[in-house]
């Protein structure tokens, strides 16, 4: 196996087994299912020429690719299957357009064991180590996982019915150039184009989200417990609580969200249902702790997740593209199993609030009182924002975050987002003048709606977003964070500090490049990134 694509892999990759638990059989069959997703996707591209509806097939390889980022699916037999459909779907696709297919990756055949898979994965695994010109091979990784995280946000969108061709074509055409050569300054550019697709991505899944939910509130969140029944729900997918919500209605279980369900509570059409009762838990690496405890089944929607200790497994299920050997797996949101699961588990005795925390500041929110923070900044009440969010992990040195968002001054607004606010998202750090020094304005996918608000800031302030008063402070740790920065990039956005490590698939001249151009900066401490920051 060769896997370096989240922050957490080991130094110079993951060639025995992964950091994150996942053995060297299932990342093999991730390589070889990207390597099968390509042939489909030259299928998919010339049945479009021809007219034929390839929207199966285009769904169909977002959710695969979506099963390969990190902390998703640990399941061989689950990839496997994802393989062998690949190809039925690639060989239909091109019978039903009458079209010949020309790569090596669209004539493939799987082997008809594991074992033979995995040897066929050996042939077309993506090896940085081995690869001849490592700028170039570095560039093709940072695209491909940028992709991956392209994927994952296209299909959330096309649950909730957003969809858009082109957006299909590029991730079926980029699948397809993996495999090709390419100069640095074309793969350079494919990058870019990578985070382009994914702001249009991110857009379709906001539009979807404030479509059938509405737009996000700020809303106080309980952190703790219910007397009675419970479920826990965990992972990004809005559309699955929204499903469970509905079916447990008058049933006497309660649900709570756990780690990016958390914005849920912001959105009118989640929380109007009264037994969505709170938050449970804190950051990521108390994950498993956290699970162990809990006196309910736990539903696993998308990644974020580390695979399930064996004290706790038979009460886990997992949806779309998530998989872990001898879970329970759902289908087409029928969660009956797991509300008789739910009613025959003692849940909790007694109602307990431990904290709580504030989420529900999307742009809506924020874009409502734009008049009113430029008056604040203007009279010197508000020095300066930082966005400080992202992934969260188990690496030591994340603790800088914290840090930072404590030592802020107190003249200066605390923007986050995704699940790296589970480091400092319970923090009271009071407000200026009525506006919260911390807004929580939602999951890794509302980064859509971060953009949004210095696009508009800028425009207020009469400037461009690299001359507000504002700093990004990111952390990173998979693939849909490698999708954001390449956004952020692309829109030309400077000065970003981000952390704690630099990726390993950026080579030295990756990283010089993107320096020099976009004055991208590791984290160093809270104080140094202050002053230099503030002065």
């Amino acid at each position: 196996m060769f896997c370096n694509q989240c922050e957490q892999s080991a130094k110079g990759g993951c060639t025995k087994i992964g950091v994150c638990g996942k053995d060297p059989i299932t990342d093999l069959l991730q390589d070889l299912l990207i390597y099968v997703l390509a042939g489909l996707g030259e299928a998919a591209l010339k049945a479009k020429e021809k007219g034929v509806d390839t929207e199966e097939a285009d769904a169909f390889s977002c959710e695969a690719i979506f099963s390969t980022l990190t902390n998703v699916n640990f399941d061989p037999a689950r990839i496997e299957e994802y393989i062998r459909k690949a190809v039925q779907l690639r060989d239909k696709l091109a019978k039903e357009a009458n079209v010949e297919l020309e790569t090596e990756a669209a004539k493939f055949q799987p082997a008809s064991s594991t074992d033979g898979l995995s040897k066929q994965a050996e042939e077309v695994e993506l090896s940085f180590d081995k690869a001849e010109d490592k700028d170039v091979m570095g560039l093709k990784l940072t695209t491909l996982y940028g992709v991956k995280g392209v994927a994952s946000y296209a299909y959330h969108a096309w649950e909730l019915g957003k969809k858009d061709d082109g957006l299909f074509k590029f991730v079926h055409d980029v699948l397809i150039k993996i495999y090709e050569n390419g100069n640095m300054e074309q793969w350079l550019n494919l990058a870019l184009e990578t985070g382009r697709y994914n702001i249009l991505a991110m857009e379709l899944l906001d539009n979807g989200h404030v479509e059938r939910f509405g737009h996000p509130e700020p809303t106080r969140v309980s952190i703790g417990t219910k007397k009675g029944k419970a479920i826990l729900v965990s992972g990004h997918d809005l559309l699955a609580l929204e499903k469970l919500l509905e079916q447990t209605e008058g049933k006497g279980i309660y649900i709570y969200t756990h780690g990016e369900m958390l914005p849920a509570h912001g959105y009118p059409g989640l929380k109007r249902f009264p037994h969505l009762v709170g938050h449970y838990g804190t950051a990521w690496q108390n994950q498993r702790e956290e699970f162990e405890k809990f006196p309910g089944p736990i539903v696993m929607t998308t990644n974020c997740l580390m695979p399930p200790k064996d004290s706790y497994k038979d009460r886990v299920y997992t949806m779309g593209p998530v998989g872990f050997p001898g879970v329970k797996h759902i289908n087409d949101h029928d969660f009956s199993q797991v509300i008789e699961h739910a009613l025959k588990l003692s849940g909790f005795d007694k109602d307990e609030e431990k904290d709580y925390c504030y989420t529900g500041f999307a742009r809506n929110a924020v874009l409502s009182v734009a008049d009113k923070i430029v008056e604040l900044v203007k009279a010197g009440k508000i020095r300066h924002f930082f966005l400080v969010g992202g992934c969260d992990g188990a690496r030591p040195g994340r603790n800088y975050y914290t840090e930072f968002v404590e030592k802020a001054p107190k003249d200066t607004i605390i923007l986050t987002l995704a699940c790296g606010k589970f480091r400092f998202f319970t923090k009271k750090l009071g407000d200026i003048d009525g506006i919260p020094r911390l807004l929580d304005i939602g999951q890794c996918n509302d980064s859509y709606s971060a953009v949004q608000i210095a696009l508009k800031l800028a425009e207020v302030f009469n400037t461009d977003v690299n001359s507000l008063p504002l700093s990004l402070i990111l952390s990173w740790y998979e693939q849909k964070a490698v999708a954001i920065l390449l956004s952020l990039l692309y829109l030309g956005i400077k000065n970003i500090k981000i952390g704690p490590t630099a990726p390993q698939f950026f080579t030295e001249n990756i990283l010089k490049f993107v320096q020099e151009k976009y004055n991208l900066q590791l984290i160093k401490t809270p104080e140094e990134d202050l002053k230099e920051i503030l002065g």
